[in-house]
């Protein structure tokens, strides 16, 4: 008992001191703690002010440029929905003009599209590099077609540890299978069949229903017989 009320004691000593220590600290640096408050009230308070006032507005605009593009791209003007038509913003310039908004950012991702479509591989990887999401099903699915991008521009390498990224993102059987596949037909590509059979066997054991594991023996098989022949 008494250990204990002594230690209680030790406790409230340490704790006395340091509030002494931060008084004097305060005392002595009180105008200098003071306009530093004072900035980071203003910059909060700018910074709710920036949302509602601009950005807010700014996001709507956004959507309302990007919903144009958006009905070019949906029946495949692909080349229109990238640069517009002088009355119509393309996605390329959308995701310049309203970087840092939603529309922005998805904006990216529609110009790779536009561009994997239209044979800029180079522009393409530019524009998934600058997206970014967490969707489940959408953050694969963007980082599956960088993938193609960079198969596309003859960066096979980068392509297969970008089809793996994908397929790892997200377990789920619309795009892991359909990643897999590809990362293993890419390193098929670059001789190296060791991770050509890990990739397909992934699919065989974690997504046998998936409709890429219906004739994915034959490919382990291949990548299998390709491996011990090297």
């Amino acid at each position: 008992m008494t250990n204990k009320k002594n230690d209680n004691l030790d406790l409230d000593a340490a704790l006395a001191n340091t509030t002494h220590k931060v008084e004097d600290i305060y005392t002595k640096n009180k105008k200098n703690i003071n306009t530093a408050i004072l900035i980071l009230v203003v910059a909060v308070s700018g910074y709710f002010g920036l949302k509602k006032f601009y950005l807010e507005p700014r996001e709507q605009e956004a959507q309302v440029e990007m919903f144009k593009a958006q009905q070019l791209f949906e029946v495949d003007s692909f080349n229109l929905a990238l640069k517009g038509n002088g009355t119509i913003k393309g996605f390329a310039d959308l995701a310049n003009e309203y970087s840092g908004t939603k529309a922005g950012n998805l904006s990216h991702y529609y110009a790779g599209i536009c561009m994997l479509r239209t044979g800029d591989f180079a522009g393409a990887i530019d524009m998934l590099e600058g997206f970014s999401s967490d969707n489940a099903l959408v953050g694969p699915l963007a980082a599956g077609l960088l993938g193609d991008a960079y198969v596309e521009n003859g960066e096979v390498e980068k392509g297969a540890k970008q089809y793996l990224k994908a397929a790892r993102m997200s377990k789920n059987k619309l795009t892991a299978p359909v990643f897999f596949k590809k990362a293993g037909i890419a390193f098929e590509e670059l001789k190296n069949y060791s991770d050509a059979a890990d990739a397909y066997n992934n699919i065989k054991n974690e997504y046998p229903d998936a409709q890429e594991a219906t004739d994915i023996d034959k490919y382990i098989a291949r990548a299998t017989a390709l491996k011990a022949e090297n």
